[in-house]
């Protein structure tokens, strides 16, 4: 359930600054070998750019070479380099498969020949998954309708390495739930030597559909299944298996345990071409194992367990390992210690720390071992923000990389050379920027100062972030926007934006903090307090206990902490107007939102809920047991039952606007079904607003956006009016 509307606009922002001179591809920002060139798309061709010079241009794919005889010119979308940049592999007229467009066209060009050619041809149009060329660069591979298939680049022969797949054996790509809560697309891996590729196969044969209802598209309503486990019942079963290319011979890799009780979120081949290297979680995923498996069946060997009593995060990168020392090695991240930190493990699973401190770890983003140092970010003192940090490889003290008088969000491609970067920057009053510099010095490449200016004196009433501490000792990050031409002597109207949930965080020091996208106008000039502060439960960078305090406890411990915050916010500050207090979230948030004005009607007086989980039972086991526990009795049911809005409609008294779309797949409309029940029972009265056949995100159609948008600001002037009093 990671899905926010409001923060993805804000993303957009960000990655709006970098689609000019870094196409995203296959795999992330695609670097030449040496470091100093990449590789972008402009103009409709592919062209090589070199970091230290915006000036230079190497074009390897022509617009004219892009045309197949007859057609018009092939839209590149994504596109990816053999191992010896001979071959340009491009993706086309994609599709989408649930939220990304994984479904597509592929062409191979051959820069020395000159020559395009479509792969897959035999295939359905627009039915190739992540296609890839072969490490020796004569095949390439893809899935087609659950099958996986190979292709010999120089004759064009195809060979279906798999025949069994159907809608429901997944070979080479995943079903709904791996998607959706491990990002897990890309189902198969090329092996060095290029004579083997191994896939996952997910049995979803024995997961029941859920039916949505298309009521819009023909005279006659029809169901559109969506395989989902929901939480209390078994997932997929999960196997490994590895295929030669050459016989279509196919091995089970040998994982210990029930294919059906545990998950597999990452796997990749360990260094060589004879055993893998996967990750296992236990159902419960309060247990992660790490196996090196032998390709040819025999036992695997299990060489580092972790526990906790919450739940183990699988590893953040779906795709790579993080090989160090020729392979003998292997870089991980843990919360083992009570903080996220990198550590080093070796094949037989001795490990040592490499950044002790209590600080935690935020993301890798290099490890730069011909340099001898891992790159990561952090923020040790400020969770609201992001920085580049450096340790040595063999540990230590970190080292601030980021400029201190840059405070605010940074993030960085670093070229695998580890000596140039692409840095964007950006705060909660400063529009995202860019420049490219040199680490680890932190300079601009051209030799100019700093394109980025830090200006706080000039930013125009800009969001205040403020702690907040509890009742209960909890302290709290936050950010308040207050009305233009504020006056401490009137009284406001506060909205409080709330996620709530382990999956994303809301007070974050970036540019979108204190605005509202769903808001028709600019909520400031109209006169209102904007608010939004993280929990106990969000992901930041606060520690494990922070973070995991929330097991078992969606619906309640974050609601809690959400309102005795409110309450201190009320106490401190005379300019709020208590009697015009509204609250918004959308999925989780959207929970969160129904939760507070259920549990906490004192304080919220209007809620608009977008797409939430009226009843935590109706979610997707992985996501919903992995916070709350497998509910496998009714001790167990009880945490899921306690923390669901319908448990508490009952209690409504005020305004609420509940918004969802009919055709959302991620959290489906029964939960609004539920919740519009048990408000019916009470008598409740609320307003509903269904938008037909609309997904998660509420945007297909025409003036869907522009309709939620009036719709909730309508509803918000009416129950909330802004403005001093």
């Amino acid at each position: 359930m990671k899905f926010r509307r409001p923060v993805l606009s804000t993303l957009l922002i960000v990655l709006a600054t970098l689609i000019n001179y870094a196409a995203k591809a296959q795999g992330g920002l695609q670097w030449a070998k040496d470091g100093y060139h990449y590789y972008s798309i402009q103009n409709g061709e592919i062209v090589e750019l070199d970091i230290r010079a915006a000036d230079q241009k190497n074009v390897i794919v022509t617009q004219q070479a892009l045309t197949p005889a007859g057609k018009a010119a092939i839209r590149v979308r994504r596109f990816s380099f053999s191992d010896d940049r001979r071959k340009v592999l491009i993706n086309t007229n994609t599709k989408r498969v649930w939220r990304q467009d994984t479904r597509g066209d592929y062409w191979v060009y051959d820069i020395s020949s000159k020559k395009l050619t479509q792969i897959g041809k035999s295939r359905p149009q627009s039915s190739l998954m992540f296609a890839k060329i072969s490490p020796d660069g004569t095949k390439a591979a893809y899935v087609s309708e659950h099958n996986v298939y190979v292709e010999d680049l120089n004759n064009g022969a195809i060979k279906a390495l798999t025949s069994d797949g159907t809608k429901r054996l997944i070979n080479g790509t995943f079903d709904w739930a791996y998607e959706e809560e491990f990002d897990c697309r890309d189902g198969f891996r090329w092996s060095p030597d290029s004579r083997s590729i191994a896939y996952w196969q997910i049995d979803a044969t024995k997961i029941r559909n859920y039916l949505m209802l298309n009521t819009t598209d023909s005279t006659y309503s029809y169901t559109v299944p969506v395989e989902y486990p929901v939480a209390g019942t078994d997932p997929s079963s999960c196997k490994i298996k590895v295929v030669s290319v050459a016989d279509g011979k196919t091995v089970d890799v040998n994982v210990p345990g029930d294919a059906i009780q545990h998950y597999i979120p990452r796997m990749e081949w360990a260094g060589n071409s004879n055993e893998l290297i996967i990750q296992q979680l236990n159902r419960a995923q309060n247990e992660s194992k790490i196996f090196l498996c032998p390709v040819n069946g025999s036992a695997s060997k299990a060489i580092y367990t972790e526990t906790d009593k919450a739940w183990v995060d699988a590893k953040a990168a779906p795709e790579g390992w993080d090989w160090v020392e020729k392979g003998k090695k292997f870089i991980w991240l843990s919360e083992k210690d009570g903080w996220r930190h990198a550590y080093s493990i070796d094949r037989q699973g001795k490990e040592k720390l490499l950044t002790p401190g209590k600080y935690d770890v935020i993301s890798l983003n290099l490890i730069d071992e011909a340099n001898g140092f891992i790159y990561f970010m952090a923020s040790p003192d400020n969770a609201t923000q992001k920085y580049l940090y450096r340790i040595k490889l063999s540990g230590g003290a970190p080292q601030r990389v980021s400029p201190a008088n840059q405070p605010g969000t940074h993030r960085y491609d670093i070229a695998p050379n580890g000596l140039v970067a692409i840095h964007s920057f950006n705060n909660s009053f400063t529009a995202p920027v860019r420049e490219t510099i040199g680490l680890p010095a932190h300079k601009p490449l051209d030799g100019k100062p700093t394109a980025i200016n830090v200006n706080a004196a000039a930013a125009v009433n800009k969001p205040e972030f403020f702690k907040v501490t509890t009742a209960d000792g909890i302290t709290m990050d936050g950010w308040m926007k207050k009305p233009t031409n504020f006056d401490a002597t009137k009284k406001y109207p506060i909205v409080f934006y709330v996620y709530g949930e382990p999956a994303s965080q809301t007070a974050a020091d970036t540019y979108g903090a204190g605005m509202n996208f769903e808001y028709a106008g600019n909520m400031a000039d109209d006169g209102y307090i904007y608010v939004s502060m993280d929990n106990r439960g969000a992901p930041v960078a606060k520690g494990r206990e922070w973070r995991k305090a929330i097991y078992r406890s969606i619906g309640t411990l974050n609601v809690r902490d959400q309102a005795m915050a409110a309450k201190e916010l009320f106490k401190k500050h005379s300019f709020i107007d208590t009697s015009r207090v509204a609250v918004w979230g959308w999925s989780g948030g959207g929970s969160s939102t129904l939760n507070l004005m259920f549990q906490y009607p004192d304080v919220y007086k209007t809620g608009i809920a977008v797409a939430a989980v009226g009843n935590q039972l109706t979610y997707d086991n992985i996501y919903q047991e992995r916070y709350m526990g497998v509910p496998i009795n009714d001790e167990a049911r009880s945490y899921f039952v306690k923390g669901s809005p319908v448990t508490h409609a009952k209690n409504l008294r005020g305004n609420l606007l509940y918004i969802h779309g009919t055709g959302d797949d991620n959290v489906h409309y029964n939960n609004a079904e539920q919740l519009i029940n048990e408000l019916v029972k009470y008598n409740k009265q609320f307003q509903l607003m269904s938008y037909p056949n609309r997904t998660h995100g509420i945007s297909e159609g025409l003036g869907t956006s522009q309709h939620l948008s009036t719709l909730y600001t309508k509803f918000l002037k009416e129950h909330c009016p802004p403005g001093g009093r």
